[in-house]
């Protein structure tokens, strides 16, 4: 009986209906010489800091850097359930191997080999390593499950990213935080993505536009253009100088160009598209490939290859033809060219992401409007992939008037190739991509011929400015992760991603910095908050480089590949960790930076800022206990409540004129002056002060 663990009940529940296991128990399914059950993700994980040392559920800057000699792990509390069920699994004594049927990636290792380490299991291992949720792709792979051991180094590798992540995360949230006394969470790629936000956002607001002029020959059917002028009386000037003069051809230059032809799309280029076309977060578009993963219609998502492998390429025109069909609208006839797409080099755990055979049974308009789109980029993609490029003719005329040299350009497409399948799908869409045909709109000039003259044509002066970075959107952000550092690490061998994370985590950490109140979504723009600023500015330059994070994901993939010890790996993020500590032994911080809430005035004991709370306007000293309460007694007994201008005028002057109190006594209401008496009790006081009565007058 061999025990087939998958990550997820939906992947189990798959496996299970091609092995033939369709009684169904309690966590499980068996049958036909299987058990399959499933981990529900990361059923264990590496404990928490307290687990090494009671003192630790405290965050003291003494106990820092916090780095275990032995590490502990723990079951997430919500799923003990089902880790005892996988714990008896593996005790049975029918049980003769384990096939590790988790999603074939480093984490998918690292959830399957936690459970069966803590577990204490000893039983052989083998794995099963598909792209696809298919039938026949299912059966192929347990026609050929590999040996367990042949992943061990995959496996160390994502172990090592769990600690580094761990010691960076646990060490470094506690540093800043205490010394800054608000949560600052820091991580080993969240980080390094902030600052790459931060750096944008300071870019732009230190740019200075610049005006610059050129003149605009109007030669009837075209126009050309000068080169730039420094300054408006020059432009004006030369747009006087050939206004009404002749404008001759001195030479015409006509080039053969073609377009290169789109790769296939990994997860970062397709969440790239995703971000760009439809709006959808990085996060939503994971969430959609996996849906349409275990729903059979798409192949593993979480890839980072844009290429096929040799033993794909007779299958390609076939599944072109079906995926074709099941687009919702019509596209011209293509070629398919599969070769384009194969490189056995550039495919490490999984190809690229393509539909499967299955969407041609399938219903594409029932499917839920994110994963319908996503299915059909993948298509698309597929289809531009593999069919021929786009040609053109680029014209480039040079006209001399006035002794000053003008240029014409123009462009004719001769054949359209795999844009006139991007531009049917592009026409499908509601909202239409900002400057998605810039190019393509070029037009074409009329014949010209050198020596050929123009007379009397118009100038006119056109202005222009400068323009600064652009704000991040999700698709920029993902592309400058991908590519933090590409250029210093361009030379080192067998690294072709030296960016911050990977295709698989991205997501996750745009979403945590979200989360985190760092960054913030406006429109399709992500913009880092004040918060995340002050972060970047405190933070030295060993904890938010991009660089650094990069060459630690090439070691990360050193270690996959045997190239690196564990030991070695985890030795360079203790000593960065210590060194962190150490740096910052000495500084007294400015916790005013962190200082999130808006003041309102003074704390009349201790003079510290007062800011308001849900409840309360309080003193930010925390050994004062200055608080001025919103339902005081005082207050509502006179149907009353403390707001913000009332408070901030009480410390402002002590004292503030009220109007319609009312007296409980009389059951009227009355105008007075209500005092800040504070007496330096637990509690604040108030008293009124009555407007002085009028003196009767006596008798003369």
């Amino acid at each position: 009986m061999k025990l087939v663990i998958a990550e997820k009940p939906s992947v189990a529940q798959s496996l299970a209906a091609v092995l033939g296991a369709k009684e169904r128990e309690q966590g499980y399914l068996q049958g036909n010489g299987y058990v399959v059950s499933w981990c529900v993700g990361h059923l264990i994980g590496l404990a928490a800091a307290d687990a090494y040392d009671a003192r630790y559920s405290n965050w003291c800057y003494e106990d820092l850097p916090i780095i275990p000699k032995v590490w502990k792990y723990a079951v997430a509390p919500d799923k003990k359930e089902q880790y005892e069920v996988l714990v008896s699994l593996m005790n049975r004594p029918d049980v003769e191997s384990l096939v590790c049927a988790t999603d074939a990636g480093r984490e998918g290792e690292l959830i399957f080999r936690l459970v069966y380490d803590h577990a204490g299991c000893q039983k052989p291992i083998e794995r099963l390593w598909i792209s696809s949720m298919e039938d026949t792709a299912i059966r192929e792979g347990f026609e050929s499950l590999r040996p367990g051991r042949d992943y061990d180094l995959l496996y160390e590798a994502a172990l090592c990213r769990a600690k580094a992540d761990w010691m960076v995360g646990i060490s470094g949230t506690r540093l800043f935080s205490t010394l800054y006394r608000k949560t600052l969470n820091i991580g080993r790629v969240m980080t390094p993505t902030l600052a790459l936000v931060v750096e944008r956002e300071a870019a732009i607001s230190n740019f200075k536009k610049e005006k610059f002029y050129t003149v605009v020959l109007d030669c009837g059917k075209f126009t050309a253009v000068s080169d730039r002028c420094e300054n408006r009386k020059a432009a004006d000037h030369l747009a006087s100088a050939c206004s009404t003069q002749a404008a001759v051809v001195k030479r015409v230059e006509r080039k053969q160009k073609s377009t290169q032809l789109p790769k296939l799309y990994d997860l970062t280029s397709l969440q790239r598209d995703g971000n760009r076309l439809f709006g959808y977060t990085a996060q939503q578009v994971l969430d959609y490939a996996q849906a349409l993963y275990e729903k059979k219609l798409l192949t593993y998502p979480r890839t980072d290859s844009n290429y096929l492998t040799e033993d794909m390429k007779d299958t390609i025109a076939g599944l072109c033809e079906l995926a074709a069909s099941a687009l919702p609208f019509a596209i011209p006839t293509f070629t398919v060219d599969a070769g384009r797409v194969i490189n056995n080099a550039k495919v490490s755990d999984h190809h690229a992401l393509l539909p499967t055979r299955q969407v041609k049974s399938t219903d594409l308009a029932a499917l839920p409007a994110g994963e319908r789109n996503i299915l059909t980029l993948v298509t698309v993609r597929l289809l531009c992939a593999v069919g021929e490029k786009q040609s053109y003719e680029d014209t480039v005329a040079v006209l001399d008037c006035g002794g000053t040299s003008f240029t014409a350009k123009g462009r004719v497409i001769t054949v359209p190739g795999f844009k006139a399948v991007e531009q049917a799908h592009l026409s499908s869409l509601k909202k239409k991509p900002e400057d998605d045909t810039k190019d393509e709109d070029a037009k074409a000039l009329p014949p010209l011929t050198e020596g050929q003259t123009f007379e009397r044509v118009k100038a006119a002066v056109k202005e222009g400015t400068t323009s600064p970075p652009k704000h991040f959107t999700e698709d920029l952000l993902l592309s400058a992760m991908e590519h933090a550092s590409a250029e210093e690490f361009a030379e080192i061998e067998g690294v072709e991603r030296t960016g911050l994370g990977t295709p698989a985590t991205r997501a996750g950490v745009l979403e945590k910095l979200v989360r985190g109140g760092f960054l913030e979504r406006k429109g399709r723009q992500l913009l880092p908050t004040k918060k995340g600023f002050n972060l970047i500015v405190v933070l030295p330059e060993s904890v938010k480089s991009a660089s650094l994070t990069a060459q630690w994901e090439a070691d990360l993939k050193a270690v996959e590949r045997g190239e690196q010890t564990a030991d070695a790996f985890l030795g360079g993020i203790e000593n960065m960790v210590s060194e962190l500590v150490a740096q910052y032994s000495a500084i007294k911080a400015d916790t005013a930076m962190f200082q999130q809430r808006e003041v309102i005035g003074k704390c009349p004991r201790c003079g510290s800022d007062v800011v308001e709370g849900k409840k309360n306007f309080y003193c930010t000293n925390r050994e004062c206990q200055f608080s001025m309460w919103k339902d005081d007694r005082f207050f509502t007994s006179k149907h009353k409540e403390l707001t913000k201008p009332m408070a901030a005028a009480l410390l402002k002057n002590g004292r503030i004129k009220m109007k319609g109190l009312f007296s409980e006594k009389k059951g009227v209401l009355y105008d007075a002056v209500v005092v800040l008496a504070d007496t330096g009790d637990k509690y604040v006081n108030y008293k009124i002060e009555l407007p002085p009565r009028p003196k009767k007058q006596g008798k003369e």
